[in-house]
């Protein structure tokens, strides 16, 4: 059951939402995309010293393809914040399990080599219905462009989970594979502050001035974001593939819950309807991989 590794990793990213949504009030999104993949890369480097384990790897294209597609759909997540409501955002990102369906299903028609798991498919798809009756996402005629750029988030972050899935099939460690990504984002993050900083400013700056609980919120987004990229990471690497990216949904109730408990936030018939469709749909589609798993006995 390595796949529920990903409930686990939807939790912590659930607990980085909630210190990015109160980070975003007093640092900007540049240095809260810098501060986590810094402090990601800090962590994993002080494990890989006190455990004696390598960071030099064999896969730097790959490591490279995958933070290149990673940092962009989180940048790309980002830019359609401001344009769109934050439920037709966090949507249309969430879309990217249906587009790993999707191009698992392609790539099996065309090789004509793996047989495609219709049952995990359907329970992908009904988890976004789950996952649509809980956010109930708009989009008007003049959020077309943030709707657009938040549909290819989803599409790239798929192939940022394949990529993933990738190199654990290659062999690479999951603190490799959390290291390089965030080093990716963290040289990410850097260049565009300091793009952002000369354009505002005419200066070149990384950080303005902060309070100590400012920087302690950037350091427990960097700690639970780079907990939850290991967890995920072991679930894409062991785990079935589409039972994996179907939990990756419970982030989304994980999310609704702290807005409950933090902010006050209300949820409707439709919303606790969305979220026990969410629930039932990865509980059937992990008891289905595992019968399927399970040799017959003739």
């Amino acid at each position: 059951m390595q796949s529920l590794w990903m409930l686990f990793a939807s939790f912590m990213f659930s607990l980085m939402g909630v210190c990015v949504k109160l980070a975003s009030a007093t640092s900007s999104t540049s240095e809260i995309v810098m501060c986590r993949g810094a402090t990601g890369m800090v962590m994993m480097f002080a494990l890989a010293h006190l455990r004696g384990l390598p960071l030099r790897t064999d896969f730097p294209w790959h490591h490279a393809w995958r933070g290149f597609v990673g940092v962009t759909a989180l940048w790309l997540w980002f830019f359609s914040f401001p344009r769109l409501p934050l439920a037709t955002a966090m949507t249309l990102n969430y879309m990217a399990p249906i587009w790993i369906a999707a191009i698992v299903f392609t790539l099996g028609w065309w090789h004509k080599q793996r047989r495609f798991e219709w049952g995990l498919a359907v329970a992908i798809l009904t988890s976004f219905v789950g996952v649509a009756l809980l956010l109930k996402p708009t989009i008007h005629a003049e959020q077309w462009l943030g709707g657009l750029v938040a549909l290819t988030s989803g599409i790239v972050s798929a192939f940022a989970y394949l990529q993933v899935r990738k190199l654990g099939q290659l062999g690479e460690p999951e603190y490799r594979v959390v290291f390089y990504f965030s080093a990716a984002g963290a040289i990410g993050g850097m260049l565009s502050g300091l793009i952002d900083s000369y354009l505002d400013t005419g200066q070149i700056r990384l950080l303005h001035s902060l309070s100590s609980y400012d920087m302690l919120l950037l350091i427990a987004i960097g700690v639970t974001a780079t907990i939850a990229q290991i967890a995920m990471t072991r679930a894409y690497r062991l785990g079935a593939m589409l039972v994996t990216a179907n939990l990756q949904y419970s982030g989304i109730v994980f999310s609704s819950v702290w807005g409950i408990l933090i902010w006050g936030d209300r949820i409707d018939l439709y919303g606790w309807l969305g979220i026990a469709i969410i629930l039932a749909s990865g509980v059937v589609a992990t008891f289905y991989n595992a019968r399927s798993s399970t040799p017959r006995k003739i």
